[in-house]
């Protein structure tokens, strides 16, 4: 297997995947994969508060990851970079690879009660 060097410096990596990094963040990009929506589609479909929405949908517009299409006094947000749903394809097909482990991780994972810590 040969790597590529990426286009890109690592820092540009780490931020991108920062910002997906929130679950709140990568529910909005999962319900954005849907089709386009506003914030107040958002905090329904998501079940949080406004304040909430508008300030991750903020966060992902600003890394370039979001974009808005206004509409008279509404914002319809979408996702502005298409390759977003093959990462998120790529990073689910890692995730069914790895099965538990990433799930498990103690760093990382989800906290359980079968889950010794380190």
């Amino acid at each position: 297997m040969t790597i590529k060097t990426p286009a890109v410096g690592i820092e540009a990596a780490v931020s991108l995947f920062h910002s997906l990094s929130d679950g709140t963040r990568l529910e909005i990009v999962r319900r954005l994969a849907e089709g386009e929506a506003r914030v107040a589609d958002l905090t329904r479909d998501l079940g949080l508060a406004q304040s909430t929405v508008s300030a991750h949908v903020a966060c992902l517009r600003d890394c370039g990851l979001v974009s808005g299409r206004p509409e008279g006094r509404q914002v319809f947000y979408s996702l502005s970079q298409p390759e977003l749903l093959d990462l998120l394809a790529a990073a689910e097909a890692v995730l069914a690879a790895t099965g538990d482990a990433v799930a498990l991780c103690p760093r990382y994972g989800v906290a359980t009660e079968d889950v010794v810590t380190r």
